[in-house]
């Protein structure tokens, strides 16, 4: 009776093993929920008709937060790209999506002695087929403000991130958006 009982709480504890290593990737810095180098949230890209135009993804890496964007179906040029603090994309304007993410109070961007908020990314090119890509980090980014209560969407401006100008630099409409959902 005893060697069952031993056969019968190793496998228990091989069962509950598994059941947590299939909640996800885990680790301290992020109070054990997200692995470093692991992607951990997405947003799927719709233009304001419903069009696919791409994706967001966010991984945990040592200092930060890497976005790693591919678009498509946008015109040729560069596009302000932000992550924003509302996890919503209502067209046709996706101003449901808030303002930039800035849990730091910051002003607007790269360039700006005040700035940046925690979601301005470089500008983002397109080339003549209407794709481009970006790889980026947002130092010192956390999932738990991106993925909390309200949630957080990636947009597409139409134009240029002038890289300065507070709110927004400057970059016109949103063009694309997606809401980020955990993995």
């Amino acid at each position: 009776m005893t060697a069952f009982r031993v056969v019968m709480a190793a496998a228990i504890l091989v069962g509950v093993s598994a059941c947590a290593a299939a909640e996800g990737p885990q680790d301290a810095a992020s109070g054990g929920r997200y692995a470093a180098g692991s992607f951990v949230a997405e947003a799927k890209l719709k233009t304001p008709t419903g069009a696919d135009a791409g994706t967001a993804r966010i991984r945990q890496k040592d200092g930060g937060l890497e976005v790693t964007v591919s678009a498509m179906g946008i015109s040729p040029g560069p596009h302000g790209v932000h992550v924003h603090t509302t996890g919503k994309c209502e067209a046709p304007d996706f101003a449901s999506a808030g303002g930039h993410w800035n849990p730091t109070s910051h002003q607007h961007g790269m360039q700006n002695p005040a700035g940046p908020h925690a979601g301005d990314l470089p500008n983002l090119m397109a080339g003549a087929d209407g794709k481009g890509s970006l790889t980026f980090m947002l130092p010192g980014g956390t999932f738990e403000g991106l993925l909390d209560e309200d949630g957080s969407a990636f947009v597409v401006h139409a134009g240029a991130d002038d890289l300065k100008t507070d709110p927004s630099g400057n970059s016109g409409g949103r063009i694309a958006c997606g809401v980020f959902s955990a993995l």
